[in-house]
């Protein structure tokens, strides 16, 4: 079980994490939070209709880590560029599902990376200092949604595109000073693809 996840009779996965691990993840999850941003102010309506119809922004976010959490949702397909009739049509129906589709998108984020928290902060230490986090089948899906959250936000940091850019991580010199962030990158996938195997039928 050390590094990677297994899954639980019943369903529902566990993986044993020490004590670097549990602080890697949870500082990790915390600065997603951070980037996300907070959730509905607190003199937000008690109407929970209004809440449900509220609009989001209708312009991507000027970050890149943020552009990748949340992409348009229409484009052309790579290499093929649009003609400016065409573009301008692909903008506007971004504008459009972006307004009513971020909100629920950030909270559904949001509340991933707090159940990732939550359950790290709930573990129970072992002898040796580590810990065997055990999830439902509910949580293994928001830990999942997180796991995937996190290296998007790392591959964007890392100009990571597509898999030849993952492969030349692998090269990279113990002294690059993206080292440490390629490395939790990496480590974050395994645990990504053994949770994604646990959750297969």
């Amino acid at each position: 079980m050390p590094g990677h996840f297994e899954p639980l009779p019943g369903g529902g996965a566990a993986v044993a994490l020490d004590d670097v691990e549990i602080s890697i993840i949870r500082s990790l999850a915390v600065q997603l939070l951070e980037l996300i941003g907070p959730g509905p102010a607190e003199d937000a309506s008690d109407d929970p209709l209004a809440e449900l119809f509220a609009e989001g922004p209708s312009e991507p976010p000027s970050d890149p880590v943020l552009k990748r959490l949340f992409p348009d949702a229409y484009g052309d397909p790579v290499d093929v560029p649009a003609s400016p009739g065409k573009a301008e049509e692909q903008r506007e129906y971004s504008a459009e599902f972006r307004r009513f589709t971020e909100n629920d998108l950030r909270t559904g984020k949001r509340e991933n990376a707090l159940t990732v928290i939550r359950s790290l902060d709930a573990l129970t230490p072992a002898g040796d200092g580590g810990a065997v986090l055990k999830l439902a089948h509910e949580e293994s899906r928001q830990w999942l949604g997180t796991l995937n959250d996190l290296r998007l936000a790392i591959g964007s940091r890392l100009d990571v595109i597509d898999e030849e850019d993952t492969d030349l991580l692998y090269q990279l010199p113990d002294e690059d000073p993206r080292k440490p962030m390629v490395m939790a990158y990496l480590w974050l996938g395994g645990l990504q693809e053994t949770l994604v195997t646990t959750l297969m039928p």
